[in-house]
């Protein structure tokens, strides 16, 4: 399940024949959008994110994991259980 940080209730406004949101002017400075974002539909809910998180190279990728300095200590554990 994912971790709530915050929550904010928006309401729909009609745009043509569909409806819409407006996002707060604070909302999209936070995160830095301005033209168009990524909607992600899930099974625990729908969520935007910036064009710039959508996909991460492989050096990007490799830098956040280095950054995040996880413990491996259970993943040893892993794999001296005899599951080779």
């Amino acid at each position: 399940m994912a971790r709530t940080v915050g929550a904010r209730e928006v309401k729909l406004i009609e745009i043509g024949g569909s409806k819409g949101i407006l996002l707060p002017k604070d909302l999209l400075r936070q995160y830095g959008w301005s033209d168009s974002i990524i909607l992600v539909e899930a099974e625990d809910g729908v969520f935007l994110r910036g064009k710039e998180h959508s996909k991460l190279s492989w050096k990007d990728t490799y830098r956040a994991m280095a950054a995040a300095d996880e413990n491996w200590i259970e993943w040893d554990a892993t794999i001296a259980d005899g599951l080779d």
